[in-house]
């Protein structure tokens, strides 16, 4: 009897514990990357429930991660609006659009000869 009720006392902080700590998984992820803008974590998640080449397994613990990945994406909008983004990716896009602000204004020559 005594052993019965300490399983039961202890698997609902367990379960809990274990819940909290999956809590928006996917704003994290987001966060950890360069700056993709405000709700990272939870444009990422709505993405992976429209994509169709995930499968259920995947789009079901999206749907229970998403709620949680909001609130999160809330509570870092603040590190969203005043972060700077120096990443390896934001500078390679910057000198991309750098280079095609230059293709527009002097077009590629045309290397088709008659």
């Amino acid at each position: 009897m005594m052993i019965l009720m300490m399983k039961t006392l202890l698997l609902k902080p367990i379960l809990w514990s274990g819940i909290i700590a999956l809590a928006g998984c996917s704003s994290v992820m987001s966060h950890t990357g360069g700056k993709e803008g405000t709700y990272p974590g939870t444009r990422a998640s709505a993405q992976m429930l429209g994509d169709d080449s995930n499968g259920w397994g995947t789009k079901s613990l999206v749907a229970v991660d998403m709620p949680l990945t909001a609130v999160m994406d809330t509570l870092l909008l603040p590190w969203d609006m005043f972060r700077t983004d120096d990443s390896v990716k934001s500078r390679v896009e910057k000198s991309e659009q750098a280079n095609q602000s230059i293709n527009d204004v002097i077009p590629p020559a045309d290397m088709n000869m008659p």
